[in-house]
C-alpha cells in the first residue's frame, strides 16, 4: 500500500501524542466525515458553524484509519476504539504538517491568486501540466486559512507540479497563506472589485493581492495582467518585495506571453499565443476570451516551470468548464433543447460582464431565446446598488433582451433596465426558481451566476431535475 504519509513522519510533523496502536501509515487527509475514505486521516477541525469532533464517530464508521482531536475534547471521544492523535489545536496541527509537506516536495509550485478566474485558472494549469508529470493541485475552490494548509498537506512527495489557489476577503489574510505555499510561479490573473466591500478602494484590492509576492521562493517569478489597469501598480509592489523576475501575458503588445489574436465561438474558442517569438495556433475547448487570457497566464506558467509547452497547448483543446463556472447543460424540453450555462458558484462586476458576453455568444435554437438569470453580488459594501446598475451597460450592448433577477440588491439592476427589456425581479432565489420552471421555453440559453451566498446552485439543481439531458454527459 502507497501512504501519502506514514505515521512514523506524521507524528513529528503535527507535534501529537499518540493513542492507541497507530496504523503504518495513512492513505489521504479528510476533514468531511461524510466523504473520507478508508484508510484517511480525520483532522476533527472545528470551523465557524460545525466542529468536526462532533462527528468523529460518522468519520470512523466511513472508514477513517485516525482521528486527530484536540486535547480539550478527549473526554467526550472516550468511547471511540479507533487510534488518535492528541494535540493542542487541530488546524495549528494541519497547517504544522502542510509545513513539512511542503517542505518534503521537489515540486514546482505555482501559486494563483486575483479576483476573477482563480479556480479556472487552476484547474487549467492541472489539466495542461499533466501531459508533464504528477499533477497535485486544490479541490474546488480551497483558497482559504484551511483550505490552502489542506491542500498542502494532501501533496504526495511524488508531485512533480503543484498548482495552488489563494484567496481573501480583508488584507493580510494571503500574506500566512503564500509563505506556507513558497511558490516558484505566481500568478495574479486581473483585479477587479471583488469584495469590494471589505477595501476603501480597488487599489488596497491589489495591494493584498500583492501580499503573494512576499512568499516567493527565492529567484521566484510573477506573471501579471499586463492588460489591467494596476499593472504598473503591482509590478512596483513586486519590485518592492525584491522580485527579481517579472513577467506578463494579455494582449498587450509588450506582454511576454501575448494573446495576439482571439476567435470565439459558442462552444469553444482558438487564440494565437505569441511566445518567445513564436506563435502558436492554440485551440481551448472551453468558450470566452476571459478563458483565452487566463490561457495566457496557464501557458506562461508551464512556460517558467520548466514543462512541455507544445504539449500543454494541445491540451487545451480538451479542457472543460468547471462547474459552478461556465459549464454547460444540454436538457431536452418538449422536440428541442434548453442551454444551461452554470456560472452559478461566485460573481462580481467583472466575472458578470464575462458571463453576460458568455450568453451573447451562445446560440439559441429555433425562436428561443438568451436569458440572463442573475443575483446579488455580495460583499459589495457602499458600493453595490451602483454596481449592480452598471450591470445594464454590458446587457444593452451584448443584445440581452431577457433578464431574470433575485436579491435586493438586484432591484437596482431592475430599476436600471428600460422597458425594452423583459426584466422581472424576486426577493428570493425560490420565487425565482419557480419562475424559471414556468417560463423556460424550447430553444432558450439560460445564464446563471450570482455570489454562492445567494444560493443560485439550486436554480441549476432544479433545472437539472426538471429536464433530462441530451446525453450522459455536460458537454463544455
Amino acid at each position: 500500500m502507497t501512504f501519502l504519509w506514514k505515521t512514523e513522519d506524521l507524528l513529528p510533523a503535527i507535534a501529537g501524542r499518540p493513542i492507541g496502536t497507530m496504523p503504518p501509515g495513512i492513505t489521504g487527509i479528510s476533514i468531511d466525515s461524510r466523504s473520507i475514505k478508508p484508510g484517511e486521516a480525520f483532522f476533527a477541525i472545528k470551523g465557524d458553524r460545525v466542529d468536526g469532533h462532533d462527528f468523529a464517530s460518522i468519520a470512523v464508521a466511513n472508514g477513517a484509519a485516525l482521528l486527530i482531536v484536540n486535547e480539550a475534547k478527549l473526554p467526550a471521544l472516550g468511547r471511540l476504539t479507533v487510534p488518535m492523535i492528541v494535540v493542542d489545536d487541530v488546524l495549528a496541527a494541519l497547517v504544522r504538517l502542510a509545513l513539512a509537506a511542503r517542505a518534503r516536495s521537489h515540486a514546482r509550485i505555482i501559486a494563483v491568486t486575483g479576483s476573477v478566474g482563480k479556480t479556472s485558472t487552476k484547474e487549467m494549469l492541472r489539466h495542461v501540466l499533466e501531459p508533464s508529470g504528477d499533477v497535485h493541485a486544490a479541490v474546488a475552490s480551497f483558497n482559504n486559512h484551511w483550505g490552502v494548509p489542506l491542500t498542502l498537506a494532501r501533496m504526495p512527495a511524488t508531485a512533480h507540479f503543484g498548482v495552488f489557489e489563494i484567496g481573501m476577503n480583508h488584507p493580510g489574510e494571503i500574506t500566512p497563506l503564500v509563505k506556507m505555499v513558497r511558490p516558484h510561479v505566481a500568478i495574479i490573473t486581473t483585479i477587479a472589485p471583488a469584495h469590494l466591500g471589505n477595501f476603501s478602494s480597488i487599489e488596497e484590492i491589489a495591494d493584498a493581492k500583492a501580499e503573494i509576492f512576499c512568499g516567493l521562493e527565492p529567484g521566484g517569478e510573477v506573471l501579471l495582467n499586463r492588460d489591467n489597469p494596476y499593472y504598473e501598480h503591482l509590478e512596483q509592489k513586486a519590485l518592492e518585495a525584491g522580485v527579481q523576475h517579472i513577467h506578463s501575458f494579455g494582449q498587450h503588445p509588450r506582454a511576454a506571453f501575448r494573446l495576439a489574436e482571439f476567435d470565439g465561438g459558442p462552444e469553444h474558442s482558438t487564440i494565437w499565443a505569441l511566445i518567445e517569438g513564436e506563435t502558436r495556433e492554440v485551440r481551448i475547448g472551453a468558450p470566452g476570451r476571459h478563458i483565452a487570457e487566463n490561457a495566457m497566464a496557464a501557458l506562461g506558467a508551464v512556460r517558467l516551470v520548466g514543462a512541455d509547452l507544445d504539449a500543454a497547448a494541445d491540451a487545451m483543446a480538451t479542457l472543460s468548464a468547471v462547474k459552478g463556472r461556465g459549464q454547460r447543460h444540454r436538457l431536452k424540453i418538449g422536440t428541442s433543447t434548453l442551454m444551461v450555462i452554470d456560472e452559478s458558484y461566485n460573481a462580481n462586476p467583472a466575472s458578470m460582464r464575462a458571463a453576460i458576453s458568455l450568453l451573447a455568444a451562445a446560440r439559441p435554437q429555433g425562436e428561443g431565446r438568451r436569458i440572463a438569470v442573475l443575483g446579488d453580488m455580495l460583499e459589495m459594501g457602499a458600493f453595490s446598488a451602483g454596481l449592480h446598475a452598471e450591470l445594464a451597460e454590458p446587457l444593452l450592448s451584448e443584445g440581452i433582451a431577457h433578464v431574470w433577477l433575485a436579491g435586493k440588491d438586484m432591484a437596482a439592476l431592475k430599476a436600471a433596465l428600460p422597458e425594452t427589456v423583459q426584466a422581472v425581479h424576486f426577493s428570493s432565489t425560490e420565487e425565482l426558481t419557480s419562475y424559471v420552471l414556468a417560463h423556460v421555453e424550447p430553444g432558450d440559453v439560460l445564464m446563471v451566476k450570482s455570489s454562492l451566498g445567494i444560493g443560485f446552485g439550486r436554480i441549476i439543481a432544479a433545472l437539472l431535475d426538471s429536464f433530462p439531458p441530451m446525453d450522459d454527459t455536460a458537454r463544455p
